[in-house]
């Protein structure tokens, strides 16, 4: 078996297979993290996406790619229940209840086990080992235990919940020892690794630090104006043209952002507006997804209803993948982007919106509890769960489009973003670790 320099572990590969082919996936943390092992002689482990699939290591678009096989049980008991049920809702400051269920547990940690043992056979002797997120707490801990020689990295893409939160889980020690395996903890904010560190006595000695994520800047250029001019007619060349990017979690504040827009067109407050909303499918057979794609979906319905016509929804609705050069047009079309999370590690999505948009044109309105808020906080910073703070973030987005302010926020945030990119992130965090 080829021995690797460098290992990123991560609960998914980097790919998802249409069609018995590989395709490169979406999502923050493989858009964050591929360029950066391109760059390396490195290693890819995590999980292909299929219960049960056993596939040999292969190679994708230059990445070295070796599976870990999870089956059904893994994949309800592991993914869905403990990271999803349990810890998810947990870092997010118990935005739904945690469940607290020992069986999961005991599968979390079998699991994190076969990606320990899986990351210790292609690891080189000495060589820099980069897990990632809050699925695998334990490998640190495990994997040092097994292989001493290396040197291991931890980062937590997710939030890290204040102490009094924490200590309600019942195996918090054991997360404890796990991650104390890494040299290194990276945390998006400050306040998640304050959070952290205040566990008392248990992070002792601990190396520890803040490193905000980012994106590839070079993969959202604006589009071009033919594209923005198809978006744009395909609904209706409407005045304002609102945008939200999300999967479609409890934690994105999505229904909240449709009650302020419905709030707001029902006062006459604003008119002649278009909303996309793309919600891709996430976690669909867990309740709580489930619950928040109905409320959503109605509130589309209702809104359509009231204030559409025939030929001419307020709210164009996707509940599938968009491509990236779709979703770069749709960036670059939208006058005002809408970005609500009650509660998130950084949110990706801010970012690439302010990347294709080096002109100063467009507006963001972004929640105060978004990790994009410490970087971006030129934007129209809402509440989440005041509707009348998230209606006022909106109004004064709509009100200010083209005036000097509005493009000179928009200008400083896209320059910030561009000098703060994802290889900068990556390089900050490696530094870090190396000096560990």
């Amino acid at each position: 078996m080829t021995a690797y320099d460098f290992v990123v572990v991560a609960n998914r590969l980097p790919v998802d297979r249409v069609e018995g082919r590989w395709v490169a996936s979406p999502g923050g943390l493989v858009t964050a993290l591929a360029p950066v092992l391109q760059k390396h002689t490195g290693c890819w482990v995590g999980w292909p996406g299929e219960p049960g699939a056993d596939f040999p290591p292969f190679e994708n678009d230059g990445l070295a790619l070796h599976p870990v096989v999870l089956d059904e049980h893994d994949y309800e008991a592991f993914y869905e229940g403990f990271s999803n049920s349990t810890l998810w809702p947990l870092y997010h400051d118990l935005i739904v209840t945690p469940i607290y269920d020992a069986s999961w547990w005991e599968c979390y940690r079998e699991v994190n086990h076969k990606f320990a043992r899986a990351t210790a056979d292609v690891a080189a002797p000495g060589a820099t080992v980069w897990v990632q997120d809050y699925q695998l707490q334990l490998v640190p801990g495990l994997l040092k235990e097994m292989r001493p020689d290396l040197r291991i990295g931890f980062f937590l893409h997710i939030p890290f919940p204040a102490t009094d939160l924490f200590r309600q889980l019942p195996w918090r020690d054991e997360i404890l020892r796990g991650l104390q395996g890494a040299d290194l903890i990276g945390f998006q904010r400050t306040r998640d690794e304050e959070n952290f560190s205040s566990l008392s006595g248990a992070c002792d000695g601990m190396r520890t630090g803040t490193f905000p994520i980012s994106i590839d800047t070079s993969a959202y250029p604006r589009a071009s104006a033919e594209d923005i001019a198809r978006v744009r007619d395909a609904v209706g060349n409407a005045k304002t043209i609102m945008l939200g990017v999300d999967r479609l979690d409890y934690t994105k504040g999505i229904l909240q952002r449709l009650n302020a827009l419905e709030e707001l067109l029902e006062a006459g407050a604003i008119e002649n507006v278009a909303m996309i909303q793309v919600a891709t499918p996430s976690r669909e057979r867990i309740g709580s997804y489930r619950t928040t794609r109905s409320a959503v979906e109605e509130a589309v319905g209702r809104i359509n209803g009231r204030h559409g016509s025939i030929g001419r929804p307020v709210v164009h609705y996707h509940h599938h993948q968009i491509a990236r050069d779709e979703l770069r047009a749709y960036y670059s079309t939208a006058d005002v982007m809408l970005v609500t999370p009650f509660k998130d590690g950084m949110n990706l999505v801010a970012k690439e919106y302010v990347a294709c948009h080096p002109d100063g044109s467009g507006a963001l309105v972004l929640s105060e509890f978004a990790g994009a808020a410490v970087e971006l906080h030129r934007a129209h910073l809402c509440n989440p769960f005041d509707i009348e703070s998230i209606k006022a973030a909106i109004t004064r987005a709509v009100e200010e489009q083209g005036t000097d302010a509005a493009r000179d926020a928009m200008t400083a945030m896209n320059t910030h973003v561009n000098q703060h990119d994802v290889a900068r992130w990556a390089g900050s965090f490696l530094e870090g670790l190396a000096d560990a």
